[in-house]
């Protein structure tokens, strides 16, 4: 059987652990066929952001555009979109696709550096969250878009009803920036139903690349025509084993998230 590819739209990691790299090995790794339009061309490692270069809307739109033409595309997710110019210039080509539409909402990276410009968060709030079929934020993310702070279990999970609700579309809420828990909890609220996906803390510093791996992972999982729910639970597991086999390729402390040769028993 032929499986549709999955479409990646998002910025280029130089360091490969994250952004385009990362979503094109987890589509990889899942068996699927991965495309990309690129957004913006990123200078980084997992311990710093040191220049981002956008991509022009017009030539970001050309990549899209010829894709989604040429292609049939199962599913697709949005990262790093970085401008207003950019989430317009997606949003105009995306209205009539009829596949699940994951977004990534990218606005700060792992080590603190904003990935998002100010004037571009009305354009988050008013136009392409509304498109979605499921949004992935973190927690510091979910406070932005909420306009609060989410600190605790009990308001994570009140925190993603209310983002499915307001953005009609299902809300998979990360909980990887929750200290001194024992256990990882990730939640998912969809049609009034609330799941929980939870495994033991990692105590391992290598978060670099973490969220882009786990929207692409459900994207991938809802390429292949599984529900909300069976992609979310496939996708937390995936990005807990590419957390627990990380490396680190540079002199630092910080590794880098492993997607590839995954034990599916580990």
């Amino acid at each position: 059987m032929s499986l549709s590819p999955a479409l990646t739209i998002a910025g280029s990691d130089s360091s490969g652990g994250a952004g385009i790299q990362a979503d094109l090995k987890t589509f990889a790794a899942h068996g699927l066929h991965g495309l990309c339009a690129v957004t913006c061309v990123v200078a980084e490692t997992p311990n710093v952001v040191s220049d981002i270069h956008p991509v022009p809307p017009v030539i970001l739109q050309k990549q899209l555009k010829l894709l989604l033409d040429s292609y049939s595309i199962g599913a697709l997710k949005a990262g790093m979109l970085f401008s207003k110019a950019h989430i317009v210039a997606v949003c105009e080509l995306l209205e009539d696709f009829g596949h699940p539409i994951v977004i990534d909402p990218v606005m700060i990276s792992s080590t603190g550096d904003p990935l998002l410009e100010e004037s571009a968060l009305d354009a988050i709030l008013e136009r392409l969250l509304p498109m979605a079929s499921i949004i992935t934020p973190n927690l510091p993310e979910a406070g932005i878009l909420l306009g609060r702070l989410v600190l605790s279990l009990e308001e994570q999970e009140v925190a993603a009803r209310e983002l499915a609700d307001k953005f009609s579309c299902a809300c998979y809420l990360k909980g990887g920036h929750f200290e001194n828990h024992p256990e990882h909890r990730d939640v998912l609220a969809t049609e009034g139903e609330v799941e929980f996906f939870s495994a033991p803390h990692l105590d391992v510093p290598s978060s670099h690349g973490t969220g882009c791996t786990l929207s692409a992972s459900l994207t991938a999982g809802l390429a292949k025509g599984l529900s909300f729910s069976e992609a979310a639970r496939d996708a937390h597991a995936f990005t807990h084993r590419a957390l627990k086999n990380s490396r680190s390729w540079v002199s630092s402390k910080k590794g880098e998230v492993w997607h590839l040769d995954q034990d599916q028993r580990s």
